[in-house]
């Protein structure tokens, strides 16, 4: 396997949430968007039901009020 370093953009929030999600795991930002990635792609969820909690969690402390919903759709300042 090789990695590639990339210059991702992603919404401030959202990478909060998932920094923090990725330090709670104690696994990488990189590991974990990979595995989120690979999970959708077969169509199977990529979470727990106490990691749903703890990401709720950290979507409260970051303020992310963004869903599903709003993907594909955000327009940048």
């Amino acid at each position: 396997m090789e990695r590639v370093q990339t210059g991702l953009r992603v919404e401030r929030r959202l990478l909060k949430v998932l920094k923090g999600l990725a330090e709670y795991l104690d696994m990488s930002l990189g590991d974990l968007v990979e595995g989120i990635a690979l999970h959708a792609f077969e169509g199977k969820a990529p979470f727990s039901p106490a990691t749903m909690e703890k990401i709720q969690q950290l979507k409260a402390v970051y303020e992310l009020t963004l869903t599903a919903e709003d993907a594909h759709r955000l327009v940048e300042k």
